[in-house]
């Protein structure tokens, strides 16, 4: 049998602000892809003439619909404010501690602002 100790787990770490900020960043990744095939369908059915158009158009204007688009853009613009963030990192920039949790909290901060202006500019019109 083998005594060797298991490597530790999620149950025993308590999540840092830079572990769940990576694993949004991934998820945000993975959310983009997604949410960009809900964007191909609009483009299909805009493509496809107007009774294709109009039930894209209910599904992505009902509640469901609006949800999933403001989540999408939330998601665009974390990705683009860490993207920023990854950049200083690569060139070599903002590695001390207290810089990695400032940066940190600027990039949800950005994030969650742009994407409420962004909402507030899109149905002012």
């Amino acid at each position: 049998m083998n005594r060797r100790p298991l490597s530790p787990h999620l149950q025993v770490y308590r999540p840092q602000l830079t572990s769940v900020l990576s694993i949004l960043h991934r998820a945000t990744g993975v959310a983009l892809s997604v949410g960009t095939l809900l964007l191909v369908y609009w483009l299909a059915a805009a493509a496809l003439g107007p009774q294709s158009y109009a039930t894209a158009q209910n599904i992505l204007g009902s509640w469901f619909g609006l949800l999933l688009l403001f989540l999408w853009s939330w998601a665009l613009f974390y990705h683009l404010s860490n993207g920023i963030r990854h950049l200083f990192w690569d060139a070599g920039q903002g590695f001390e501690l207290p810089t990695v949790y400032q940066s940190g909290y600027v990039v949800v901060a950005s994030s969650l602002v742009l994407t409420v202006l962004a909402w507030v500019m899109a149905f002012s019109q």
